[in-house]
Parts: structure tokens; sequence; C-alpha cells
């Protein structure tokens, strides 16, 4: 019995640290792709080349539409967003000894831990105007970002 217990413990011991890490954040999810980025507007947008649907696929439905004097159609994109990080790393490490026999029974304990976190937040901003001809070609664009 008492060494089905010690090999219980060995592997408890092995198992218990990954399992911790794992809960603590080390396994942290990828971010969500944002795709209007200036990088992303100088690729995607060609004056007398991007049509409407290109635009739409690309950068999803504008926040604003208009008409401008000449009689062009613009569309504007206002996006921003605040990022917000945060880690949280640490250990612990705690073990449990037992015996028994002949009708006595004892036990002993011992565990240490350390954890830090740190956290950041940032906001960004990024506008897009894009004028369209009648043929619902890109004719103009011009673009804004700011982080803070």
């Amino acid at each position: 019995m008492s060494y089905l217990l010690i090999k219980l413990l060995k592997t408890w011991v092995f198992i218990a640290p990954a399992l911790f890490l794992h809960a603590s954040g080390f396994a942290e999810k990828p971010d969500s792709v944002n795709t209007l980025t200036h990088g992303m507007v100088q690729m995607t947008l060609k004056v007398g080349q991007t049509t409407q649907l290109e635009v739409a696929e690309a950068f999803g439905g504008p926040n604003i539409t208009t008409v401008d004097g000449k009689g062009q159609e613009v569309w504007i994109y206002d996006r921003h967003a605040t990022v917000s990080a945060s880690k949280d790393s640490g250990f612990s490490i705690g073990m449990l000894i037992g015996a028994g026999g002949g009708g006595v029974a004892g036990g002993a304990g011992l565990g240490f831990g350390s954890s830090k976190s740190k956290s950041s937040q940032s906001s960004r901003s990024m506008t897009l105007i894009i004028k369209f001809d009648s043929a619902k070609i890109v004719s103009d664009f011009s673009s804004r970002s700011s982080s803070f």
C-alpha cells in the first residue's frame, strides 16, 4: 500500500506544476487579426484599380457613407481599439508524505510558491477615407492612425 502511495505522489509532483502553469496563463491565445492597418491600406487600395467590393471584402462595411460636392461616393472607416495585456506567472510546489503501519499513521507536508503579474494598456485609432468614381473604383484615399 505504501508503494502505491509513493508512486501516486511521484506522479502528482510531476503533473501538478504542469497543470498550474497551464492554468496561470502560460497557454496564451493569439490576438484576433485586425485588417484595418496602414500596411493593409497601402497593400489593398490602388487608385484606378480597386473596386468597392474588394474594399468591402478587405475592411468590412464603412462606418459612414456619403457623397461629396463632386458627386463621388465617400466611405469613411473610423476604428478605435483599446488593447489591454496582462501576464501572470508563477509556480507552486507541494509535497505530502504519509506513512502508516501497525495501527499507527503519520503525515507531513511541505509547499512553497511564487507569483507575479504585469499589465499594460494602450489605445489605437485609425481613420480611412476612400472616394469612388462613378464606376465604383477607388479614385482617392487618405488614412491617419495614432497610438497612445
